[in-house]
């Protein structure tokens, strides 16, 4: 018999899990916190919610419906912020348009989501003004002008300025309840080869993903945490897996929010300090440019909360931030999971670690966030060893995974294959529970017959007090089937009189000691002035081996 209880009332409401409903704590108990812009623009949560309200009201008298796709080139801003929430909450999907990519790229990116409507910054009136005629389904222009960006010559057919548009519409917009599975959001893998992919998120998963999240950064005892009483400013990207989904949490907390524009190292300083920013997110490449830049030098970042992902956090950049008093910690996830998978948060302990067990904890990915199943699988599928030295592919299962990519049935079955998302990453657990990501499958060096950890000899190297950045590689051996290849760049602030074989020794030393394999030492150094980077700021070495091979 059906338990009584489980009959729901003909007025019950169902409460999908929708993006609008995010919106509901910060507006009763933080209605009146800033939002900042550059230092310069100051708004009111009360007042992002009419700009929402406007924004959609604008977008929908120029057409955009349910299901309408609206492609945005904007640098870190309110007004992102505000298409975050607009865009999907109309029912609308939200393409965030990786500005970095080439120009062919960008316009790949967009003929292939169907964008219909396309926000374009000043700044990026050069890029669209190339492609505009190659842009099959964009049928309408909304210009984004701003105060010390110059417009350049250009013929795009724009139908409206957004602050004209906003300044047009009424704040009053009604957001319809729909399915919580529907698309909210579209963007583009910055893979190395082929074209970019493309993956999507529905409103449940980004709910789901935002909660789950909030509660991971919430849980420690001290340390590693985000709350309601930092200042959120995002190192990362918009156009890159949500801000690696902080935005919305931030929103939801209700907290103090700084967007930085464009990011210029003194500018990004500045605003820390003048604005008070506790919690921030970023490439480690990004970490390094700041801390290097002049107003770092005599800047107080003590207090400053960051968590680094897209690679490898080497322990001598983890060393450096520590130093200045920020507290850094890894967090690991991709494209394809919307993204955070897990959290390098230090365990409480009757006994605090010694500096190099910290900084070793602090490097690892970490344990895996609520409702993260991860796995480290050998080539059946068959779970390895969890001691911490047993390697394999990560494979994992979370609400919030993208089910595949836009309009490729082919990428989407390899990527699920066995009913787990392959994340291409190799990796091994230890007896705490902890991940530790040790390579890319398409980066690993297999040399004498042993997998060589590109990521670990970095790390090691990059603890040489001359090194400011670092990557390795693998070339072809007739010998050994493949060596290592260290690709370093010095520090420009230190005198130095550092050799290739000063760095050898550096590296020998822990193989002498049994840390790592003899096979690990590089048999090359190069010195170079820079490591190229993808446009996500990751170490783009498809690029270098090709280059140094």
């Amino acid at each position: 018999m059906q338990d009584e209880f489980m009959d729901s009332a003909p007025s019950a409401y169902a409460y999908p899990l929708l993006i609008k409903h995010l919106l509901h704590t910060p507006l009763a108990h933080a209605p009146d916190q800033e939002i900042v812009y550059r230092g310069q623009k100051r708004l009111t949560y009360t007042t992002l919610r009419e700009r929402i309200g406007r924004l959609a009201n604008g977008l929908s008298q120029l057409g955009t419906r349910h299901g309408s796709t609206v492609a945005v080139m904007d640098w870190d801003s309110h007004r992102y912020l505000e298409c975050y929430f607009a865009v999907p909450m109309m029912g609308a999907v939200l393409q965030t348009v990786n500005v970095r990519l080439s120009p062919a790229e960008i316009a790949y990116t967009i003929n292939h989501a169907g964008a219909d409507v396309l926000l374009v910054h000043t700044d990026f009136l050069p890029v669209v003004e190339a492609i505009k005629d190659q842009l099959e389904t964009v049928r309408t222009f909304l210009w984004i002008a701003e105060d010390g960006s110059e417009a350049c010559a250009h013929t795009i057919p724009f139908s409206v300025e957004y602050e004209a548009m906003l300044a047009a519409s009424s704040p009053s917009y009604e957001f319809p309840d729909f399915d919580e599975n529907t698309r909210a959001t579209t963007f583009y893998t910055t893979g190395t080869t082929g074209l970019p992919k493309g993956v999507y998120f529905s409103h449940r998963q980004l709910v789901l993903h935002t909660i789950t999240l909030m509660a991971a950064l919430s849980s420690p005892v001290s340390g590693q945490r985000f709350h309601r009483g930092d200042v959120y400013m995002p190192l990362t990207p918009m156009f890159h897996v949500h801000a690696w989904g902080m935005p919305y949490i931030a929103t939801v907390l209700g907290v103090k929010q700084v967007y930085p524009g464009r990011y210029v190292p003194d500018r990004l300083v500045q605003l820390v300090r003048d604005e008070g920013v506790t919690f921030s997110h970023c490439v480690g490449t990004i970490m390094h440019m700041v801390l290097s830049c002049p107003e770092a030098k005599t800047a107080d970042l003590s207090g400053w909360k960051i968590i680094i992902g897209g690679g490898a956090l080497p322990h001598g950049l983890a060393r450096a931030a520590l130093d200045r008093g920020i507290d850094i910690f890894t967090g690991y996830g991709m494209s394809e999971t919307c993204p955070v998978l897990s959290l390098a948060q230090l365990k409480p302990g009757p006994e605090p670690l010694d500096t190099d067990e910290e900084v070793r904890q602090r490097c690892k990915a970490g344990l895996p966030v609520p409702l993260v199943d991860l796995r480290v699988v050998n080539d059946a599928m068959k779970d390895v060893a969890h001691d911490g030295q047993a390697h394999g592919e990560i494979v994992v299962r979370a609400p919030w995974l993208t089910q595949g990519y836009l309009k490729n049935p082919a990428a989407s079955a390899q990527l699920w294959e066995g009913g787990y998302l392959h994340t291409q990453d190799i990796g091994n657990i230890d007896t705490a529970g902890c991940l530790q990501i040790t390579d890319r499958i398409k980066d690993v060096i297999k040399s004498g017959g042993e997998w060589v950890s590109s990521l670990e000899i970095e790390s090691l190297i990059s603890r040489h007090p001359d090194v400011a950045e670092v990557a390795v590689i693998g070339i072809k051996d007739d010998k050994w089937g493949e060596r290592p290849v260290a690709l370093v760049v010095l520090k420009a602030d230190v005198p130095t009189t550092v050799t290739e074989e000063d760095i050898r020794k550096h590296v020998l030393a822990f193989s002498e000691t049994g840390q790592i394999s003899k096979y690990a030492v590089p048999q090359i150094v190069k010195f170079v002035d820079a490591l190229e980077k993808t446009s996500v700021g990751k170490m783009n070495k498809k690029w270098m081996r090709d280059q140094f091979a």
